[in-house]
């Protein structure tokens, strides 16, 4: 099935020298800063609130007439950060807002790799607006030819087409897969292709930003199905930094098909690019709450907090990484 791409205008671009960029990269790190003082303690929830508060609190204080797109789920299942919800200012640039406060809260609550926090900013109408529902993925890094995977063709074919690009044989490739029951025969398939997999346990938007950088990493490609919003925000981080990636919701309960229709979205098959779900001028900042393959999570010492966040612009095609002491945090 090819690629469609949304009929509707460009949204327009921010200003250049909008502060946007570090504005929102302070929001991701007070809100790792807060998630992180509850790292390893067990309480998912507790975790997943204090970042949730704390990133809803930041964000108000930005100059932004924001509206919530991509968020903690619909205004009946989320008290801050719902999709829909008014944040900013209220004055400033029209934006839409794409969060994950603690991605990878029982990563964080139990003190385990590759738990951050999110944000993105595009011009009104710049994310795919998503129900919350599964969403099939492939994705892989920059530096390829457009088209070299294919959500419909088999792991075998996109594997092969992949090794063939980067000029080694497959055996040399390492997906990466959330490990659940339903991955069991797609696991199979890529190791019988002569792969290797890196399973995970949540953080499904990390698994395809590594495939960005898979000399650091070991990840070149990401596999799967895990959840509709965060494949709209690994598609901002792509649209940000590179690469390519095809997706498709999966309408698999009642009543998904009429919510779809209701977000504007006809064809519960249509196979989405990241033109389709993150499009404009996209901002994607994030700061590590735990460590990873990319850098480190937040260290707390006798003088301060050290924090270490990515930030990045589609439309300057710029990647930053920023390490941040708070002698006052």
């Amino acid at each position: 099935m090819a690629v469609k791409s949304q009929t509707a205008a460009v949204p327009q671009e921010l200003p250049a020298d909008s502060p946007l960029v570090a504005e929102l990269v302070r929001i991701t790190e007070r809100t790792a800063i807060a998630a992180a003082r509850l790292r390893g303690h067990g309480d998912e929830v507790a975790a997943d609130r204090v970042a949730t508060e704390t990133m809803h609190a930041e964000l108000q204080k930005l100059a932004i007439d924001g509206t919530v797109v991509v968020g903690q789920g619909p205004r009946d299942q989320a008290e801050r950060l719902y999709v829909g919800e008014k944040v900013g200012a209220k004055r400033g640039p029209k934006v839409d807002l794409a969060v994950a406060p603690l991605e990878g809260a029982t990563i964080c609550a139990k003190n385990q790799a590759n738990s951050i926090s999110v944000a993105a900013i595009a011009p009104r109408g710049g994310f795919l607006p998503v129900p919350k529902m599964y969403m099939e993925k492939i994705a892989i890094g920059p530096g390829y030819p457009e088209g070299l995977i294919r959500l419909d063709a088999t792991p075998a074919e996109n594997l092969q087409a992949l090794a063939e690009a980067k000029g080694v044989p497959v055996a040399a490739l390492t997906a990466c897969i959330l490990d659940r029951p339903r991955h069991a025969r797609l696991i199979e398939e890529v190791r019988a292709a002569g792969a290797a997999v890196r399973l995970i346990g949540d953080g499904d938007v990390v698994g395809v930003i590594h495939t960005t950088m898979p000399e650091e990493t070991g990840v070149d490609i990401y596999m799967g199905c895990g959840g509709a919003a965060e494949g709209v925000l690994a598609a901002a981080a792509l649209a940000c930094s590179g690469g390519q990636m095809q997706a498709r919701l999966v309408a698999d309960r009642p009543g998904l098909v009429e919510q779809l229709r209701q977000a504007g979205i006809g064809d519960p098959k249509r196979i989405y690019g990241i033109a389709d779900m993150a499009r404009g001028d996209v901002i994607f900042t994030f700061t590590a709450v735990t460590d990873g393959k990319m850098m480190k999570g937040v260290r707390f010492s006798k003088t301060g907090v050290t924090t270490n966040s990515s930030a990045m612009r589609s439309a300057a095609g710029i990647t930053q990484w920023i390490e941040t002491f708070f002698r006052h945090a």
